[in-house]
This record gives C-alpha cells, structure tokens and sequence, in this order.
C-alpha cells in the first residue's frame, strides 16, 4: 500500500502538468494568432457575421480534432488554424468573385490537402517545392503585414503605443505571452478609445453562417494554390518534425485527412485551413507537459477542449475587434507575426544556393503586385521558382562542359 500511494500521486501529478501545458497550448495557440485570422477573412470580403462563423468553425474543427487524436493514439497531437495561410489572405484583396469565390479558394484548397494526404506522389510533389522559395513566399507576405504596427504607431500614438510597449515588455520577461498580454492592452485600449458601446454584448451565441462556394480560376490560383503550399510546408510538415523529435511517431495520415476534409467541410462557413500545429504543438508534446513523454497525451485533450471554449467564446473576441480604433486589429496582427517572419526569413535566405531566387520570390510576394486578378503570393512563386530552375540548369551546363 505504502509504494501504491507515491506511483498514484506521481500519476496524478503528471496528469495536472500535462492538463496545465494544454490549456497553456489552446491559449496562447488561440489569443496569439485570433487577430490574424480576423484580418485574413475581412480581406478577402467576410462580413462581421461571416468572420465571426470562420473562426468559430476553425475552433470548433480543430479542437474536436485534438481531443480525437490525442485520446485515440495516446499521443499528444495537436490541430490549428493556418496562420501562414491567414497572413497570406491578410495580404491578399477580394477576389473578382467576392466572399463567395474566396470560399470556394477554400473549399478547394481543403480537397487538395485531403488529397496530399492520401496521395503520397502528391504530397512529394509539393514537399519538392524548395523550402526556401516557400519560406520566401511566406516572408513576403508578413513583411506586408509587419510594418502595419508601425504605421499605426505613427499615425495614432496614443492607441498603437500601449499595445507596442506592452508586447515589448512582455517579450523580454515573458515572451510566450507577448502576444496575449498585448491582446489585454488592445482590449483596456477599446475600452477607453474606442467603441465599447458597439460592442453588441446581448448576442453572444455562436451562429454559423452560410456561403455558396463560388469556382473563380483568379481565386485559385490566387488563395487556394499559395494556401495549400504555406499549410504544407510551414505547418504540417514542421509539425511532424515537432512530434518526431519529441519521440512520438505517429501515423500521419489520419489527422492530415482529417484536417483537409474538415477544411473543406467547413470552407462554406468561412472557416480557411485547419492543419497540425507546428510552433505551439511544442507546449503539449514536450518536457513542460510531464517529464513522461506516455503521459503526456491528456495535454492535446486539453488543448483541444481549451480550443472549443475559445470557439463559443468567438462572437465576443469578433466584437470587440469590431469596436477597436482603427489599426488597432491589424497591429496585433503584425506583432503577432514578427516572430514568424524572422523565422521564414532566415530559412528564405540562408543558403547561398537558393538566396537569388528566394530573394526574388520575397520582393514580388511583397510587392503586392497583381496580374490577371491574381496576387503577388503566387507571381512570387512562379518567379523564384523559375529563376532557380534557369540557374540549376545554366548549373549543370557548366558541368557538363
């Protein structure tokens, strides 16, 4: 009885640490990057209702996602939203067919996903795609989206500042709540120079709203090609190296499938990407969740529940947003993201082999050019892309002579 006593208090101790790092996960997973989102659907034309029915449907299939994959392999996997490939809507404008056709970019973009989980050629054919020219795309697609915070901060001190220097403070002593802390001081800031009177607090419930997806090629190639290729290669593949080089291997196919369907099932109420988590899953699959890596499951049952409460919560995130001063959302966005484009960008310009093209591919994705209606995410991909195809081939011709 006596050695019973201590393994059932080492057991139950471990539990609470791994349900502490999962709460701890679906927070800062959810209150750092919500602001990102926001902006990405408003871009691309959803309305207040629409946006707020998006990010209920991402909490809601992403968190489901959690508690199902973690309970079921006894591994603690992790779901969310694709934060790449909100920043790149962020950056986008409206498609010629409006919200409708951005769902549809959506929808489709939830099939291809399903596909690459099920066609493994496919999935080698967009894991080919050099990491660099794809960090490229994505870090000129934040840079846009980076100097928004300080724009704004010349523009309105006194609303932008306190935000600034909260997020600065807090990255210094606590940095993964940086983001989070700012959120508060973007709220006390709505509060005082805002709208709080628009804030519409006696309809609260989550509705979901409908969009008949529309099939618009601009769309396409503009929303859906660039979201699968940044879902791929910043989230879902980094996110099984996460997993992987905490010791957990686990089938990848499943929640894969499962992320590009329930995109697509949830594209027609405004919902983008959902895919494995690739920087927050290190909060539930690592050290902080337990000392035990076989115990450590319960913290992405955490995380997925955490999510789902987050998700009937979102009518209120959206509508104090709505009520914030102008540049205030879209300086949260930019903060949020700095960290991200950090990352991309020493990935995109690392190695000297791939710098010209992955340089070129950062200009154009930020340039914010547009032709044929379609983005400079995507002309940035065909540019860097063809440019290190001429450059390997001028390559092997000097080889061979």
């Amino acid at each position: 009885m006596t050695g019973t006593a201590p393994a059932a208090e080492a057991t139950e101790t471990a539990r609470s640490h791994a349900l502490v790092a999962g709460v701890v996960c679906g927070l800062v997973g959810y209150t750092s990057s919500f602001a990102v989102v926001l902006a990405g659907l408003r871009a691309v034309g959803a309305s207040p209702a629409e946006a707020t029915s998006g990010l209920t449907l991402l909490s809601l299939t992403m968190g489901l996602g959690c508690v199902v994959f973690s309970w079921r392999t006894r591994m603690p996997i992790t779901l969310a939203w694709s934060t790449p490939g909100a920043a790149l809507l962020a950056s986008a404008a409206v498609p010629a067919g409006g919200w409708p056709a951005a769902v549809g970019a959506f929808l489709a973009a939830g099939l291809l996903l399903a596909l690459l989980a099920l066609v493994r050629p496919l999935a080698r054919l967009v894991a080919a795609i050099p990491t660099e020219l794809a960090s490229a795309m994505l870090a000129g697609v934040l840079l846009v989206l980076c100097v928004a915070p300080f724009r704004a901060l010349a523009a309105d001190p006194a609303v932008i500042a306190p935000v600034v220097v909260v997020w600065a403070l807090a990255l210094v002593l606590v940095r993964r709540w940086a983001v989070p802390l700012a959120l508060v001081a973007a709220v006390a800031v709505v509060l005082v120079a805002g709208s709080p009177g628009d804030l519409g607090l006696h309809d609260l419930a989550p509705v979901l709203t409908w969009t008949t997806p529309a099939l618009d090629p601009g769309a396409l190639l503009a929303i859906a090609v660039p979201l699968v290729v940044v879902t791929t290669t910043s989230q879902n593949l980094p996110g099984l190296a996460v997993l992987r080089s905490f010791g957990y291997e686990p089938d990848p196919r499943p929640p894969l499938l499962y992320a590009g369907a329930a995109t697509a099932a949830a594209a027609p109420f405004g919902a983008h990407a959902i895919n494995l988590a690739a920087i927050s899953a290190a909060l539930a699959a690592g050290p902080e969740a337990g000392p035990d890596p076989r115990r450590r499951w319960p913290a992405g049952v955490a995380c997925g529940v955490t999510y789902l409460v987050c998700g009937a919560l979102t009518p209120f995130v959206v509508a104090v947003a709505s009520a914030s001063p102008a540049g205030l959302l879209e300086s949260i966005a930019g903060l949020a993201l700095l960290g991200t484009l950090a990352a991309s960008g020493a990935t995109a310009l690392g190695p000297t082999e791939h710098r010209e093209a992955a340089a070129l591919t950062l200009a154009v994705a930020a340039s914010g050019v547009s032709i044929a209606g379609i983005g400079g995410a995507f002309w940035g991909l065909v540019a860097g892309g063809t440019l290190l195809a001429l450059l390997r081939l001028r390559g092997r011709r000097a080889r061979a002579a």
